[in-house]
């Protein structure tokens, strides 16, 4: 009898400890029909997150008492056309090596970034995020890889999410690699930093804010800056019934006395029967201590709106994207539907017009082009989320 007393106090316990834990499995698998034409060619294709990204993912709460809690968020990018998983970056560059530069600005003047390219087929890698946090009333502090603040502005104040053919994205983060020659890409420097620290204010009356650092860890020795992979970012808002506004700012060193810096500021307003989202992104980079040296700037706007109509959404956007020494010039116009089966299974297509107009450099969808031209996109997909 004693002894089941004991088992029952033991079972009674732990069960108290449980519910104060809670575990998630969740995800997405988002699979896109879709066909690109630009002046040089054009590609049919079953890919994957045209709506939204594919994932597969873990999270986790324990309440800690007195207001403190404790989490963990493991997501994984998925790659469901062909099964293989995202990749990622150790380091925010490629890879874990230092990459050099050598001659002028590369995208200008003929020079060189040298970097270790990332896999292109891999496993499963928790590339979307990999956090553990404390959250308080004083807010949260969070631990890993995830998103820099300034990505926030590009995908919650454009109608399309930056997925798909119809995404900002196609304009915002084509600086990358312009202004850093290849010395990062999407994964690592626009979007997501690993090994990284961030803070996140708690909402005061509308207004809300997020910091992070980001530690390339690099070894400090001759041959190479010790900051290269260093990211610092802020997003500060103010929200407010219908109304949202934020600003964002970052920058990333990812060569000697070379750094890629971002600002922008978006905002919404839901008037009930569309919601109107618009986004002003400028992209730069320091110059090498050199005359020859000439800095790279990018610049893009958009205006969008979404608006319910019978079971879905209906969506469109204009974006317009220009860079300095004629590297880039473009605008994109964009419309798409999103059919609701249920709350978690969607039907969705997005069309896609880009008219291209700079001497050097396209915006497109990653199809090869040595003209400028026009570039046309269609998705038709589905989504299911868990």
């Amino acid at each position: 009898m004693k002894k089941s007393l004991i088992a029952l106090a033991v079972l009674a316990a732990s069960g108290a400890a449980m519910a104060q834990s809670s575990v998630t499995l969740f995800g997405v698998v988002d699979a896109t029909i879709r066909y690109v034409d630009a002046d040089s060619a054009s590609q049919w294709s079953l890919t994957n997150s045209g709506y939204n990204s594919s994932r597969l993912g873990f999270r986790g709460t324990e309440d800690l008492g007195g207001g403190m809690s404790a989490s963990f968020w493991l997501e994984a990018g998925v790659n469901n056309d062909n099964g293989t998983g995202s990749g990622t970056s150790t380091n925010n560059l490629l890879s874990s090596n230092t990459c050099t530069v050598s001659g002028a600005q590369p995208a200008v003047a003929g020079g060189t970034v040298t970097c270790a390219q990332s896999a292109g087929s891999q496993g499963l890698t928790f590339n979307r995020r990999s956090t553990v946090s404390l959250a308080g009333s004083w807010g949260e502090l969070r631990l890993g890889r995830d998103y820099v603040p300034y990505f926030w502005n590009t995908t919650i104040f454009d109608p399309f999410g930056t997925n798909g053919v119809g995404a900002v994205s196609n304009f915002t983060l084509k600086g990358l690699g312009v202004i850093s020659g290849g010395a990062f890409n999407t994964t690592a420097g626009g979007v997501r930093a690993s090994n990284s620290i961030g803070y996140f204010m708690p909402k005061m009356g509308g207004f809300y804010g997020q910091a992070m650092y980001a530690m390339g860890e690099q070894p400090s020795n001759p041959s190479g800056p010790s900051s290269n992979g260093n990211v610092g970012s802020f997003r500060v808002g103010y929200a407010n019934g219908p109304f949202d506004i934020a600003l964002g700012w970052g920058a990333t060193t990812f060569a000697q006395s070379q750094q890629y810096d971002v600002w922008n500021i978006g905002g919404s307003w839901n008037f009930g029967a569309f919601k109107l989202m618009g986004l002003v992104n400028y992209e730069g980079g320091d110059s090498l201590p050199t005359s020859t040296q000439q800095n790279i700037k990018v610049r893009t706007y958009m205006i969008g709106a979404t608006m319910p109509l019978g079971a879905g959404e209906l969506k469109g956007s204009y974006t317009h994207g220009d860079a300095s020494y004629d590297l880039l010039d473009g605008d994109q116009i964009a419309i798409g539907y999103v059919y609701n089966l249920s709350k978690r299974t969607a039907l969705y297509t997005t069309g896609s017009y880009i008219n291209n107009n700079s001497r050097l450099g396209q915006y497109n969808f990653g199809l090869p082009s040595n003209a400028a031209g026009s570039t046309f996109g269609l998705d038709f997909g589905v989504k299911h989320s868990f």
